[in-house]
């Protein structure tokens, strides 16, 4: 395993090439199409695989979709995209090292982001004209998790998304310090097997859930974009804050003077 000072130095190295990345940022903008898609495909199968528990009142719900939401971290992972959450602990590591500048910053958040919804988005429509999630159970389970999204207040909002992506990127530190897939997919799973069970909120996988939503006529886009004025900073400062700048802090602080970073 990685030590912590090793672990600033690779995170500030993902930086850098994701830095060098924002040279095509065509190609930049389909890998975040990528990852909006692949946080899909842990919506749609929490949907279909625990809908049914659902509707029979089953207590172990909550486990189960903790059980099965992580596999679409774990296919970002492995498969390689630009994920909103994970970038905004990368680069800001990357800023804080002097590896790469506060313009790379902003422009892999914007990029990533604004990615991330459209694919998101575009696989939503597949799903819905799939049919795959039009069963009683899932659309019910979609109408109650949309609900219980819109219901909350900005505050709590906030707080879940700071919470969520204090796990997230947690979940990614470990992902680099471990050695071995099996470890890797492992200490990926935990943390985020607890944010989903606990009910945390995370800006891309509520993308995922709103556009299957508002396709099947259960939500606005006024409904997702209030989600996301909220969630979208908690997630910057649960996963930029609270892991990548404290890490950064614990493994020595060092800043490359030597970098030349974007202003």
């Amino acid at each position: 395993m990685n030590s912590i000072a090793r672990n600033v130095e690779a995170t500030s190295g993902q930086a850098e090439h994701k830095a060098h990345d924002l040279g095509h940022p065509a190609r930049y903008a389909v890998s975040a199409m990528l990852a909006g898609a692949y946080i899909g495909i842990g919506e749609v199968l929490l949907l279909v695989a625990v809908s049914p528990f659902v509707a029979k009142g089953s207590a172990a719900v909550k486990l189960l979709e903790g059980g099965v939401f992580p596999i679409a971290l774990t296919i970002v992972m492995f498969a390689g995209a630009q994920l909103f959450t994970s970038n905004v602990m990368v680069m800001l590591v990357g800023a804080l090292s002097g590896r790469t500048g506060i313009k790379d910053l902003l422009a892999s958040w914007g990029l990533s982001l604004s990615g991330n919804l459209v694919g998101a988005f575009g696989f939503g429509a597949m799903v819905h004209a799939s049919g795959v999630t039009s069963s009683p159970s899932a659309r019910a389970m979609l109408a109650e998790m949309v609900h219980g999204k819109t219901a909350l207040g900005g505050g709590q909002l906030f707080w879940r998304a700071v919470l969520c992506n204090m796990l997230v990127c947690l979940a990614i530190w470990m992902f680099t310090r471990a050695r071995g897939d099996a470890a890797k997919i492992f200490v990926l799973w935990l943390p985020v097997a607890v944010f989903v069970a606990v009910g945390f909120e995370h800006c891309v996988a509520n993308m995922a859930v709103f556009s299957l939503a508002i396709l099947d006529g259960r939500a606005g886009f006024g409904d997702l974009f209030r989600n996301l004025m909220f969630t979208v900073p908690g997630n910057i400062v649960g996963g930029g804050l609270l892991v990548g700048a404290v890490y950064w802090f614990a493994g020595g602080a060092r800043r490359d003077r030597g970098a030349v970073a974007s202003a």
